[in-house]
């Protein structure tokens, strides 16, 4: 078994974040989300930046027990065809949105890197940003992304917790803690301009997967400072397999795991998904968060057809409208930013390093 780096677990950097989080701090939650919304109004402004997510597929080959999409849940499997896929995203083009995430399970034969390279496609051809939040790929492969319109990544470590993710993780290639760990910098070093990570936040022990989280970060900074860098803080929802946290995370928690990230990281995107309730997304959008989602369905498919009763990845807990969801932003006299990229920037990034990379075989886009 390969061994964790030693930026992982390295403390001297992360003193003051692990002060701020401690249950027993000096630092008050008032005090802390005072300076926290002040961060954020100088360098950020009264904005909010929007996308949604689209699952093409709930195919997956891996066995993590807090999945709803897991290989041994009994899921009716499938994957949107690329006519769908484009009915889906002009879908979501009417509900405003232009900010896409794309969503599979982990490398399956149904739903490849193929597959996803001609998704990407598709959706660059409609929307302003796209993402992928799916499997852990080569350089080569997110080159090729890059070279499709794909603009940023998401992946999650889930948990930093080596022991806790051996349990958590039963097979499959997620069962890979340093591949997964060091997925983001592959995806840099192929030009991938946006990278987002996170934790699972009730997996293990919130404090400690946050200062590891914050630990990442950091060290991608070092090699890849103007890449653009973004954190999400996801707490466990009800999901296919019942699966219950054994580390819960209550709101204040959580709050001050926000605050205390803004005033460490003051120029990092901090990111709040659907699985929050409507009023504490409401309550986070002015005192740190600047990125959020909206309209989301964790179905395959979801927007061309709202009917669909198929179970999804998880429960989400704010199912409000975009035009309620924009409504209750300008009530607190924050503009939703619908669109803050122009496709013209599309394309790897000037710092891939291909002097380290192999060409990788695929067809090109078109």
């Amino acid at each position: 078994m390969k061994a964790s780096p030693d930026w992982l677990t390295d403390e001297r950097e992360t003193a003051a974040l692990a002060a701020m989080l401690s249950p027993t701090s000096s630092h008050s939650l008032e005090a802390l989300a005072a300076e926290s919304r002040a961060i954020t109004l100088r360098r950020f402004g009264r904005t909010m930046t929007l996308y949604a997510p689209l699952y093409l597929s709930n195919y997956c080959s891996s066995g993590c027990v807090y999945c709803g999409f897991a290989s041994d849940r009994k899921t009716v499997r499938h994957r949107l065809e690329p006519d769908e896929t484009s009915r889906e995203l002009m879908a979501m083009k009417k509900l405003g949105i232009s900010d896409v995430l794309l969503l599979t399970g982990e490398r399956t034969a149904a739903a490849d890197f193929d597959y996803l390279r001609r998704s990407v496609e598709i959706a660059a051809r409609t929307m302003q940003r796209v993402s992928v939040e799916a499997f852990p790929m080569s350089v080569a492969e997110y080159r090729a992304l890059a070279d499709c319109g794909c603009t940023g990544i998401t992946i999650y470590q889930e948990t930093y917790n080596r022991e806790r993710y051996e349990d958590l993780h039963r097979w499959g290639p997620k069962k890979d803690f340093i591949d997964r760990l060091e997925t983001p910098a592959r995806a840099l070093e192929g030009g991938i301009k946006n990278v987002g990570l996170g934790v699972l936040l009730g997996l293990s022990d919130p404090v400690e997967d946050a200062l590891c989280l914050y630990r990442h970060l950091r060290h991608l900074g070092l090699s890849w400072w103007r890449a653009g860098m973004s954190l999400s803080f996801p707490r466990m929802r009800p999901q296919t397999g019942g699966y219950e946290p054994p580390f819960p995370v209550d709101d204040h928690l959580l709050a001050r795991m926000i605050f205390a990230f803004r005033i460490a990281l003051p120029d990092t995107e901090l990111v709040l998904s659907t699985r929050e309730s409507a009023a504490y997304r409401d309550g986070m959008s002015s005192l740190g968060i600047t990125r959020m989602s909206i309209e989301s369905r964790t179905t395959v498919g979801g927007y061309h057809d709202p009917a669909n009763k198929e179970k999804g990845q998880f429960e989400i807990f704010d199912d409000r409208t975009a035009k309620e969801f924009c409504l209750a932003l300008r009530k607190q006299n924050i503009e939703p930013v619908f669109k803050n990229w122009e496709p013209a920037y599309n394309g790897p990034s000037s710092e891939q390093n291909s002097a380290t990379t192999e060409p990788l075989a695929t067809e090109p886009c078109h």
